[in-house]
């Protein structure tokens, strides 16, 4: 009959994972296409805006998203959803060397913006 070898449980706290400066930095999209929430639409839309680089988003500040979806609007002679400025609000952000996060995390700053641009 073989033995059958019992193997042991070891309990250890985990030790706290060492980051190296260089691992912890974000590293900045080299496209656009590279950029979390872009898609072709969103390509499409930067190329109707003339935006062709990640530098050119850098430029930019949370607030320029309304006016990238004004100027939008105006070119393609609609009205698009608000929620692509939470798009746009996403990419400058990261273009800004931030932390990709999805879209729709920048609704709630989207709509206090507009809500506080009402009120003006």
């Amino acid at each position: 009959m073989a033995s059958v070898k019992k193997s042991k449980k070891i309990l250890a706290t985990p030790r706290r994972a060492r980051v190296s400066p260089k691992a912890a930095s974000i590293t900045l999209p080299l496209t656009l296409s590279d950029m979390a929430n872009v898609g072709p639409a969103t390509l499409g839309d930067f190329k109707v805006l003339g935006i062709h680089r990640v530098a050119q988003l850098a430029k930019l500040q949370p607030s320029d998203a309304f006016v990238l979806w004004r100027k939008l609007g105006r070119l393609t002679g609609g009205l698009h959803d608000p929620c692509v400025i939470d798009v746009f609000m996403s990419v400058i952000s990261q273009a800004h060397g931030k932390k990709p996060c999805p879209w729709w995390h920048f609704t709630k700053q989207r709509k206090a913006m507009m809500a506080a641009h009402a009120k003006h």
